[in-house]
């Protein structure tokens, strides 16, 4: 469906900056902009940003010849 366009790294800092996001619903301010940590957490978990392709970025490692990260 979507190349990914997101590294490892990148979705880890985006699947732990959604779930800290998501935890102030619970456990801190309880304010519903929490609730946005909830982009970053699908982001991560299909590893494809819509933004990224609009601009053109790509965190993901290059590719060698026969599809192996170089």
């Amino acid at each position: 469906m979507f190349a990914n366009n997101e590294g490892d790294v990148d979705r880890l800092v985006r699947l732990m900056a959604g779930l800290f996001l998501l935890f102030g619903v619970f456990l801190g301010p309880k304010s519903p902009w929490c609730w946005l940590g909830l982009v970053p957490i699908a982001t991560a978990i299909i590893g494809f940003c819509p933004l990224y392709r609009v601009v053109g970025i790509t965190t993901c490692r290059a590719e060698g010849p026969r599809g192996h990260a170089a």
